[in-house]
């Protein structure tokens, strides 16, 4: 897989990190962890009119991107029936944004936003 570890970050694996780079293409089309995000429909837009204004998600970017990497944030925060998370570490990030007040959705929109910082430094660092 031209030589990308990928497969070290627990929770993916050689199908998932496949997908990962078809979708994303050549990393050099992407000059920093933002704009690979923003093509993955991950980072927010900002609406405003009569300067009030909000932010939302996006609806565009790569979908299929966008779905690879809302997979990896839940597998991330998921707790199996042992009661031990997956990944503690992605878990108590999660649980720590819940009791910011942000709901369940936006708080795996955070980790999804940390795990693309984290392929593209993978990818682009090989």
């Amino acid at each position: 897989m031209l030589d990308y570890k990928l497969t070290t970050m627990p929770g993916i694996g050689t199908a998932i990190a496949s997908k990962l780079i078809a979708e994303i293409g050549d990393i050099s089309r992407f000059p920093n962890a933002d704009k690979l995000a923003r093509y993955a429909g991950v980072a927010p837009i900002k609406f405003s009119s009569a300067g009030k204004g909000k932010e939302e998600s996006s609806r565009q970017g790569n979908r299929q991107l966008h779905g690879l990497f809302y997979f990896l944030a839940v597998s991330m925060v998921t707790v199996p029936k042992s009661g031990k998370p997956n990944q503690p570490i992605f878990y108590a990030y999660f649980q720590r944004k819940i009791s910011e007040g942000k709901t369940k959705s936006q708080a795996l929109v955070c980790i999804m936003r940390r795990l693309v910082n984290i392929v593209y430094g993978m990818i682009k660092q090989h």
